[in-house]
């Protein structure tokens, strides 16, 4: 194994990458519990979501709203699982790496939850933001390590 052996600083941030991952599937499998039997109600064949596009106004907000957060799932965290595991790859993974990964996977938890409940936008672009920065900083903090080699 190449990585049989790592630091408790480094299995961390790796703890936080599963965590994320496991938030990407809990949202898919939300998705499909509220769009399918939203879909049935509202009289929609399986094929009118070919593109999903299509059932923009078709479907209750509320199975919209886990769906889009599920798309954002995909979107910026696989930034933060690039950056995260090349930490781990360079060994430098470090006390602050660790804060701004776990900063990054509890603001996205919790955008999660507001994306796919109440919804409200200000609140979802301020942890948006806020998850950001944490990532910001462990890009920065990467290149320079990287750079340091």
């Amino acid at each position: 194994m190449i990585l049989a052996s790592v630091s408790a600083e480094a299995a961390s941030i790796l703890l936080s990458v599963f965590v994320l991952a496991a938030l990407t599937a809990t949202m898919m499998l939300w998705m499909y519990a509220t769009r399918l039997p939203a879909m049935k109600r509202a009289g929609l064949d399986p094929q009118a979501a070919a593109h999903t596009a299509d059932l923009r106004g078709k479907l209750p907000d509320s199975a919209e709203r886990v769906a889009d957060n599920y798309n954002h799932l995909t979107e910026a965290p696989t930034v933060f699982y690039a950056v995260a595991l090349g930490i781990v790859a360079l060994g430098a993974a470090d006390p602050v790496h660790v804060a701004c990964a776990w900063t990054f996977v509890g603001f996205r938890i919790a955008h999660s939850l507001v994306q796919a409940t109440v919804n409200r936008v200000a609140l979802r672009f301020m942890l948006f933001s806020l998850s950001w920065v944490a990532l910001i900083i462990m890009i920065g903090r990467a290149i320079t390590r990287a750079l340091s080699l």
